[in-house]
């Protein structure tokens, strides 16, 4: 076993098996997303979602979907197309179509996550002193974000005494500490996605100096503190999000920086082979 893996096809074969099995579980997380989304707006959009509003509606599972996309996107620049295709070819028209479209998206779903945080403080004192009296089939209890239980019978007697809050214009009633967690993961959310725009800029920024010939020195010192920082801060909240229990989020959180990972190591070699090249060069 020892004597195969030492074998550089077959490590690079299991490398690539590997970070593909990544993407495809990031993908696997859009649909996971998409229910999750859909469960929600169905308590947050009660009288269903108009055409305007399906970003919102559907935020975190249309922003994992550009990801994914941008993703193979980085891919196939930093690691399966060459640089004089990537340079005369007019497939890179098509990609820089695609990654305008994505990035529009993405930012659209930046959008979408805020509104969803606004919600969560527009609220106002919601005074009952019978909770179990408008049980309707309609108004739900806020647990956590995305996370909304029907107000019944059975459930509203936990309610019963506490300080509630009504989400403006919506059916949605929290009490201050569901209210609490809400607004953090909102936060959260907010910071992540502004984050990996961050880094995306940086990867791009990245891209177009490899491309030249110009990624090194004092560019390539300054590009690495930033991702660090940048990278840093996503892991502190995939950590939050696997504190508050959100499996999902963290595991989604874990996938993309071990993603973003292969991308980085796919840019490092790319630096090599360059250097390599301009060594030979100089020698020839």
């Amino acid at each position: 076993m020892r004597k195969i893996l030492e074998n550089p096809d077959v490590r690079a074969r299991l490398y690539n098996m590997f970070k593909y099995t990544i993407y495809l579980l990031l993908l696997w997380n859009t649909y996971l997303f998409f229910q999750q989304d859909w469960d929600a707006s169905s308590h947050t959009f009660h009288n269903g979602v108009s055409f305007s509003q399906i970003i919102e509606a559907f935020t975190a599972s249309s922003d994992t979907l550009n990801w994914v996309i941008l993703l193979l996107l980085f891919e196939l620049e930093t690691w399966v197309i060459s640089d004089e295709v990537m340079k005369d070819s007019k497939l890179k028209w098509v990609m820089m179509a695609v990654r305008t479209l994505c990035y529009s998206l993405i930012v659209y779903a930046l959008y979408g996550y805020f509104l969803k945080l606004l919600l969560f403080y527009g609220v106002t004192p919601f005074p009952t002193e019978n909770i179990c009296s408008i049980v309707d089939g309609i108004i739900a209890r806020v647990d956590n974000l995305d996370e909304y239980q029907l107000l019944t019978k059975d459930n509203c007697l936990s309610l019963q005494g506490m300080q509630l809050y009504k989400l403006h214009a919506q059916p949605l009633i929290a009490d201050a500490d569901s209210l609490f967690r809400a607004r953090g993961m909102a936060w959260v959310d907010v910071i992540n996605a502004t984050t990996w725009l961050g880094v995306v800029v940086i990867l791009e920024v990245d891209v177009w100096f490899q491309l030249r010939g110009l990624l090194r020195g004092s560019l390539l010192f300054i590009s690495k503190i930033i991702k660090a920082v940048l990278y840093s801060t996503l892991l502190v909240c995939a950590i939050y999000w696997g504190q508050q229990g959100d499996f999902l989020d963290a595991w989604d959180a874990f996938l993309w920086l071990v993603a973003f990972a292969f991308i980085e190591m796919n840019l490092f070699q790319w630096q090599q082979e360059t250097s390599d090249q301009e060594e030979e060069a100089l020698n020839a």
